[in-house]
C-alpha cells in the first residue's frame, strides 16, 4: 500500500490531456479500497481540482453542488471534462463531469470568486473535548482482523476522532441526530490553498451520514445496511489548512423514504467557521422497509 497522504496527493494531481474542443479534459487515478468502490470524497476532490485548473489563480472555490450517478470502480482511472460556463468580473462558474469507461459517475457545478470584502458573521463553534483526549480510529479498531477495519485504521489520509464516540461497531449513549468529528491529515500538506480546499471536500464525505445512523442506533457493521451518497453540496467560507485540526459538526434534520439528509459545519480549532456541507444519502435497512 502507498502512503495514504501520498495517495491523496497523487489522486488530485490530475493529468491535463491537452485536448481542447468545447471542454477541458483531465484524467486521474482511482485510489484502492477493500470494497472495490471509489470513495466519493476522492471524486469530489478530483472534480473540484479539475475545475480549479481552468479558472484564474485569484479565484478560489466558494461553492459546489454534485450528484453521484454511479459507483466508481477502483480498477479504472477517471476522466474529467470541464465546461467553462461563465467568467464574470468577480465570479467564474464551471461544470465538471466525471467518467469511467464512458459512463458518468459524478456531475458537479462549482463557483469561484475573487477575494472580496463585505458583511461578516458566523455561527459559534460548540464546546467539545480536545482531539488529543479522544481515541483515533486505529485505537478504536485495534485487534479487529478485517480488511475494512485495517483500511479505516491505517490506509486513510485523515486522522478522525469522534465526539462523543465512533459508530463503527456500536452506538454508545444517547441516540441523537448530532455528532462532531475532529479531522486532520496525517502529515503536512503543501501550501497551495486550492489543494487544501480540494482535500477538505475529500474529507467532508467521510462521516457526514453518520448523524442519521446515530439517531437510530445503527452502527456501520449493522447487518444488511446499505448506505451511499446521493448528492453533495459544499460552501467554503474562509481559508483553512487540513493539516491542522478541524472540527466537523454534523446533524440530521430528517430521514424518510430510504433517504436521509445531513448538514455539517467545519471549524478551525480556534472557532473560525471555514465551510458548510449538506448531503443526502441513501440509507436502507432490511427491517426499515
Amino acid at each position: 500500500m502507498v502512503d495514504p497522504l501520498a495517495s491523496l496527493l497523487a489522486a488530485v494531481d490530475l493529468t491535463d490531456t491537452g485536448a481542447r474542443t468545447s471542454e477541458d479534459i483531465f484524467t486521474g487515478p482511482s485510489q484502492w479500497s477493500p470494497q472495490g468502490r471509489v470513495f466519493g470524497g476522492q471524486v469530489l476532490a478530483q472534480s473540484i481540482t479539475a475545475a480549479m485548473r481552468t479558472v484564474p489563480e485569484d479565484r478560489l472555490a466558494h461553492s459546489m453542488h454534485g450528484y453521484f450517478l454511479r459507483p466508481g470502480d477502483v480498477r479504472h482511472p477517471i476522466t474529467f471534462s470541464v465546461d467553462r460556463i461563465h467568467d464574470g468580473r468577480s465570479f467564474s462558474t464551471r461544470r465538471t463531469q466525471a467518467y469511467q469507461q464512458g459512463a458518468p459517475i459524478l456531475s458537479m457545478i462549482a463557483s469561484f470568486q475573487t477575494d472580496d470584502g463585505g458583511l461578516d458573521h458566523q455561527s459559534p463553534m460548540p464546546d467539545v473535548p480536545a482531539p488529543e483526549t479522544l481515541p483515533s480510529t486505529a485505537e478504536v479498531l485495534a485487534g479487529i482482523d478485517h480488511p475494512v477495519a485495517d483500511f479505516w485504521s491505517h490506509h486513510r489520509p485523515f486522522d478522525l476522532r469522534h465526539v462523543p464516540s465512533p459508530i463503527y461497531l456500536r452506538v454508545d449513549g444517547e441516540q441523537t441526530a448530532h455528532q462532531a468529528v475532529w479531522l486532520k491529515s496525517f502529515g503536512a500538506m503543501p501550501d497551495d490553498p486550492n489543494l487544501h480546499r480540494a482535500a477538505l471536500a475529500y474529507a467532508s464525505d467521510y462521516t457526514i451520514l453518520e448523524s442519521i445512523l446515530r439517531r437510530h442506533g445503527v452502527a456501520w457493521i449493522a447487518s444488511g445496511l446499505k448506505a451511499a451518497s446521493l448528492d453533495h453540496a459544499m460552501w467554503w467560507h474562509r481559508p483553512a489548512r487540513v493539516d491542522e485540526w478541524l472540527l466537523y459538526v454534523q446533524e440530521s434534520p430528517t430521514a424518510q423514504g430510504g433517504r436521509g439528509l445531513s448538514l455539517g459545519r467545519i471549524y478551525t480549532r480556534d472557532g473560525i467557521l471555514v465551510a458548510s456541507v449538506a448531503q443526502e444519502g441513501m440509507v436502507r435497512l432490511p427491517a426499515a422497509r
